[in-house]
């Protein structure tokens, strides 16, 4: 792509807390500092050379509007920092690295702060249509009287209040949540529940191997939360998970014969990340060692009731921009949202039809094999706080990259609402 060089020099994330059924002990502004302090103590750079921050977020908590800039001032870095908040649903910490990328790769910004945060456990109860008019007329009520009569519209169901975070993740056009677009997909592509359960399983060990040999130390910061305890590790892997285990489970959304299931889900869960983006200018002023340098990005619609096809819609154009096959990739990160849109994706990749008449190629893109796919595990062992995810991918796409030698990777993601997005980066020379 034209335009100047963007580096990924640095970044840090807190570790994923699963959410328990009430609200967990940070924010996602808290989240934000949690790991936001660590990685910017670090630096040799002074804070208030950070040009920009820009911080993915879906579910804004009343006390933290445009929690870009409440994190940025917490984080100290100066009230003449410009600071937003991005929303693209699970692509919001992917956005608020693209929307840097562009800047920068523009000549108009030198380093910029980029990151995604989310806090499921903290996502707002919310009262039926029908209750809060009856609230809106208990408001307007004028004396005893009319008080008396607005009260005696009162149901008992008006107390019980909806879960948000329900209604958030059911798609308003087609009316499906998401968990039923991935049984369209998995009837579509052939995805047995076997199938499903094996790759979740080694989601787990992935993670909790990749936690034992320290390949995360650096990448996930301790959090402290206000009762003292240390949040050290993403506490939803289960290194002992395996198939018999998981064949226990009952499909979440399509009973009974569904092959989606709490166990081959993502998981719910509250976490922040941060990447910090520079110039080519700005790596030589501070002495920075770039990460990775990003390349290209990418960002596709599609069908809302099949959105989980959004890695094959968004990927596969930046592969044909480069002249690259699946094998020219060296490491995938395909966000886990569930086991079966996973699979899905790379049977699309392997199905020459679907490549011929859907992404316009001569044959099938080719196979993507496991070894390079979520080396580290994904969203199934440690979860998917829906802002933070993309931020997290593209973070660990470039730490794995440097670990393991690899030249290429690209970075991908389904969104809800049928998108998709993409980001191909190069390891730094």
């Amino acid at each position: 792509m034209t335009g100047f060089p963007v580096y990924l020099v640095d970044g840090a994330r807190t570790p994923f807390i699963k959410a328990r059924g009430a609200p967990g002990p940070f924010t996602p502004v808290d989240l934000s500092v949690q790991c936001g302090r660590p990685l910017l103590t670090r630096q040799p750079f002074p804070r208030e050379a950070l040009d920009l921050v820009i911080l993915g977020c879906v579910n804004v908590i009343a006390d933290e509007m445009n929690p870009a800039r409440v994190a940025a001032l917490r984080l100290g870095l100066g009230a003449q920092t410009v600071a937003f908040t991005t929303q693209i649903n699970c692509g919001s910490g992917m956005q608020s690295i693209d929307t840097a990328y562009r800047y920068i790769r523009d000549g108009s910004h030198d380093m910029i702060l980029a990151g995604g945060a989310e806090a499921l456990s903290h996502t707002p109860l919310v009262l039926r249509e029908e209750a809060v008019e009856w609230y809106a007329g208990m408001g307007r009520a004028k004396g005893p009287v009319d008080m008396a009569r607005q009260m005696t519209g009162l149901r008992p169901d008006f107390l019980k209040p909806v879960i948000g975070l329900e209604r958030g993740l059911t798609d308003p056009i087609t009316e499906l949540n998401m968990g039923q677009t991935a049984e369209i997909l998995a009837h579509r592509f052939g995805i047995d529940r076997t199938t499903a359960d094996t790759y979740a399983m080694e989601s787990h060990h992935r993670l909790a191997k990749a936690q034992s040999e320290g390949w995360l130390d650096g990448e996930v910061e301790p959090a402290f939360d206000d009762d003292g305890h240390t949040h050290e590790t993403d506490d939803g892997v289960r290194p002992d998970s395996d198939l018999a285990s998981l064949a226990k489970l009952k499909p979440a959304f399509e009973k009974p014969y569904g092959k989606v299931t709490p166990g081959n889900a993502s998981q719910i869960t509250d976490g922040a990340s941060w990447t910090i983006l520079a110039s080519e200018a700005a790596v030589e002023r501070h002495g920075l060692t770039p990460l990775a340098r990003i390349v290209d990005s990418e960002w596709a619609a599609l069908d809302p009731a099949i959105m989980g096809l959004g890695p094959v819609m968004s990927s596969t154009p930046i592969a044909k921009r480069h002249g690259l096959s699946a094998d020219d990739v060296d490491l995938w990160e395909i966000n886990e949202a569930f086991a079966a849109q996973v699979l899905a994706c790379l049977a699309a990749w392997e199905d020459a039809d679907f490549c011929r008449e859907i992404l316009d190629l001569d044959g099938a893109f080719g196979r993507i094999d496991r070894d390079r796919l979520n080396i580290d595990g994904g969203a199934i062992s440690l979860g998917h706080p829906v802002g933070t995810s993309g931020n997290r991918i593209v973070l660990h796409l470039a730490n794995a990259l440097r670990r393991t030698g690899g030249r290429r990777g690209i970075a991908t993601e389904c969104i809800g609402g049928g998108q998709g997005g993409a980001m191909l980066l190069e390891a730094a020379t």
